[in-house]
Order: structure tokens, then C-alpha cells, then sequence
């Protein structure tokens, strides 16, 4: 349910923010859909057919597939015959992957290490300093609520 409801903190910030929605990408909303096609059809299968369902065990057609993948011998049969919900899963998965590089899920793979060592950010204000009071030698910190 968390994931769900990150997904939608996600699409709600791109949607309604304006400034967020104008520097958005179409490619931005594919990944969104997809990534939200790939959770439910991971949550909706665990509640709907094993839980309240006939049930469907994947651990021994979907699972020896997906480790086949790292052996590189993948047996394509076991997925073919699974549930469409099962290959849907699988397949909104690979174009999340097929896509990765071309969205902003790239952000994932950079570990920003110089963070830990950049100077300080100063931050100035919007409004224009006012003329130096003659013998401070520049700007003048003020009490916070004092009159400018």
C-alpha cells in the first residue's frame, strides 16, 4: 500500500505541481503508468488468486524462468502457459528496464558523493539590499522582524 501510494504522491506532484508539470516529459508518464501496471500486477495476483482465488503457484513456472535469466538459459514454456496477469507483470517490467535510460529513473544509479564535500550554498535575498548605512562598511544584520 506504501508503494501505492508513493506511485500517486509521484503522478500528483507531476500532475498538479506547474512548475514540476512544465519541466515533465512525456517519457516521464509512460514510466509512471508502467511503473504502476508492474505494482499492481505484482500486488493483484498475491490477493486476488492466491489469496482469494483457486491460486496459482508461480514458484514453479514463473520462478525457474526469471532464475534461468541469470544463467542465462531462460525456459520461455512455464511463462507462456502462466496467467495473463503474470505475463503482463513481466512484460510492463522489461519496458520499465528498456526505458531506464531514457527517463528520470537513470537518477537512481548516481550516488552523489560530492555532497558530502561541497562548500556551503548561500542563499541571498530576492529583495534588493538597501544602500550601506554610512560606517558599517556594507550590509547590516538585522534582528529577525525589524523594519528594513
Amino acid at each position: 500500500m506504501l508503494v501505492i501510494g508513493g506511485v500517486i504522491v509521484l503522478a500528483s506532484r507531476r500532475l498538479l505541481v506547474r512548475r514540476v508539470r512544465a519541466t515533465t516529459a512525456p517519457i516521464d508518464y509512460v514510466t509512471l503508468i508502467l511503473l504502476l501496471i508492474v505494482i499492481l500486477t505484482g500486488i493483484a495476483p498475491t490477493i486476488g488468486v492466491n489469496l482469494l482465488g483457486h491460486g496459482y503457484d508461480y514458484r514453479a513456472t514463473v520462478a525457474p524462468w526469471f532464475r534461468g535469466l541469470f544463467i542465462g538459459s531462460p525456459d520461455v514454456q512455464p511463462v507462456a502457459h502462466a496467467p495473463f496477469i503474470y505475463q503482463l507483470h513481466v512484460t510492463a517490467a522489461w519496458m520499465i528496464w528498456g526505458l531506464w535510460p531514457f527517463s528520470r529513473l537513470v537518477h537512481a544509479w548516481s550516488y552523489p558523493l560530492w555532497y558530502l564535500w561541497r562548500p556551503y550554498i548561500v542563499y541571498r535575498s530576492r529583495r534588493p539590499a538597501l544602500p550601506s548605512e554610512p560606517g558599517t562598511g556594507g550590509r547590516k544584520w538585522r534582528k529577525i522582524g525589524a523594519p528594513y
